[in-house]
């Protein structure tokens, strides 16, 4: 504890974002480059270094965060990024994309605004890549055994990177063109640089680790066959299946899932098409879903030059300030918060101030609506209570030439025959089933992340690579593992009343 009353003396700042007309225009970080270093050492005073740190109970990956936040403090860059990089694979990543249950735990939010975790955990990371700190860790020796992992998500390349590390010889199977699955083509451009992605990628190179692209296994190779060729497989495919909205219109053209769409652009910054098919320039847009995924949908609309853009969120708008009896500390709370993308798509509308969201809250669609050829021309919704009863009179109707569904995952696609040709058993909610070292009923086969958990955090999804890949180790090396045994709160991520006790963060998230 650098400063015993930093927590008194400093605000908390956050780190500034561009201004909205100048991001809009293009695809870079919302964040202002070179802003965060210089206000990130105060920030990190203002921890208390408290006995019983909630945060690291809070972080899926049990970061050791009081340590690197003192470190930081004291401006010692190396032994921070030690720190952090000794439970967490990927922080660029997670400094970017979590929703940070870090801060929400944090005993300073008690009465203040919490220490910036997550802005804290992305300048290591930077720092940490510009002078050097995370050279590639090839093996001393190899074991002589090898493992399949399918997904290249933040589970499959935390568990891939742990298991070459390890000594073993990983193949790392992808069914898309290019590394890195939802990070890839379901992350925004302006939410992640793909160049973070990239570098890690490289890295494992490096180390070891194996890439096969535009291989889905179930399609381009049997599963059973794959089985045979390994010592060990990790599913990590992630939770693909796309919930759908069950309303007359649906079969309308201009409906699509928000994993339609958002590919499309991303593709776009990858300079693999010139122009979304899907774009949304010139339209009337509304997305159906009220979390993190429709919000990105709302700022790439945005970006390519929609005329309207409208959010749906199916709960009511919540509060500023955390409500005691509902979200008491350290849960994490359901507040109203304005992204980044919220904040962009106020530029669109000309209503006054006190209805310059884009998100309708307590809204439920009821039909679509098109003109003769087919295509939507109209989203006809209605308010609702608490209990997601509709309201009499509150019934509205909206322009909508595109309307973009983002209403979460159920579970694993099943299309590719992956579950099917391995014979694998599925849960009552239609994720992989498992025990409790990750293993399923077919012997050598394992399941991690959003496949058997369930749709959930990038903190959860690289938590349970690490953890997969510690269980997997232990098999193969005959009872003992190298790897760092999972810390935090992660002797509960099995049952189902730890799932439940995670859910108020995941929805809080939009999960």
């Amino acid at each position: 504890m650098a400063d015993p009353k930093g927590f008194m003396t400093t605000p908390r700042e956050d780190w500034p974002r561009r201004p909205v007309g100048e991001r809009v225009r293009d695809w870079s970080e919302v964040y202002v480059p070179g802003a965060l270093l210089p206000i990130i050492s105060r920030q990190a005073d203002r921890c208390m270094d408290c006995g019983i740190p909630f945060c690291h109970h809070a972080c899926p990956l049990g970061n050791l965060i009081p340590d690197w936040n003192d470190l930081v403090s004291r401006e010692d860059w190396r032994a921070a990024s030690d720190r952090l990089h000794a439970t967490n694979n990927f922080p660029e990543f997670t400094g970017r994309l979590c929703p940070a249950p870090c801060e929400a735990g944090c005993v300073l939010a008690i009465n203040q605004p919490a220490v910036t975790i997550k802005n804290v955990e992305c300048a290591i990371a930077d720092m940490a890549w510009e002078e050097g700190f995370t050279p590639p860790r090839p093996p001393e020796r190899l074991s002589g055994r090898t493992v399949a992992v399918i997904g290249s998500g933040p589970t499959g390349l935390a568990a891939a990177q742990q298991l070459t590390r390890a000594g073993h010889t990983v193949a790392v199977y992808e069914r898309d063109d290019r590394i890195g699955g939802l990070m890839r083509y379901g992350i925004p451009e302006f939410k992640m640089e793909k160049r973070h992605l990239e570098r890690r990628i490289d890295q494992m190179r490096a180390e070891g680790t194996k890439f096969r692209t535009s291989t889905s296994v179930g399609r381009d190779v049997d599963a059973a066959e794959l089985r045979a060729r390994y010592d060990a497989v990790v599913i990590a495919t992630g939770a693909t299946a796309w919930r759908e909205l069950p309303v007359p219109g649906r079969d309308l053209a201009g409906v699509h899932q928000a994993m339609e769409y958002l590919p499309l652009a991303n593709r776009v910054c990858e300079g693999d098409l010139e122009a979304s098919p899907l774009s949304a320039a010139g339209k009337h847009v509304v997305i159906v879903g009220g979390g993190d995924t429709g919000a990105d949908c709302l700022g790439t609309a945005v970006r390519e030059g929609a005329a309207s853009v409208t959010q749906l969120d199916i709960y009511a708008q919540p509060g500023a300030e955390r409500d005691e009896e509902t979200d008491p500390w350290p849960t994490y709370p359901r507040l109203y918060r304005l992204s980044a993308a919220h904040e962009e798509a106020r530029q669109l509308r000309s209503a006054p101030a006190a209805d310059a969201d884009a998100r309708l809250f307590a809204a439920s669609t009821l039909r679509f609506t098109g003109d003769a050829a087919g295509h939507v021309r109209s989203l006809h919704l209605v308010g609702v209570d608490a209990g997601r009863r509709p309201l009499p009179g509150t019934e509205r109707t909206l322009p909508a030439d595109l309307v973009l569904l983002a209403l979460g995952f159920s579970g694993p696609d099943r299309g590719d025959g992956l579950i099917d040709q391995l014979g694998l058993e599925l849960g009552p909610r239609g994720t992989i089933a498992r025990a409790a070292d990750f293993s399923t009923n077919v012997p050598g086969v394992f399941a991690a992340g959003d496949a058997a958990r369930g749709q959930s955090l990038i903190v959860w999804a690289i938590a349970e690579g690490r953890a997969v890949a510690a269980a997997v180790d232990r098999r193969l090396s005959g009872g003992s593992s190298r790897l760092p045994a999972p810390i935090g709160p992660y002797d509960r991520p099995m049952t189902a009343d730890a799932r439940a006790a995670d859910r108020p963060a995941d929805e809080a998230a939009g999960r």
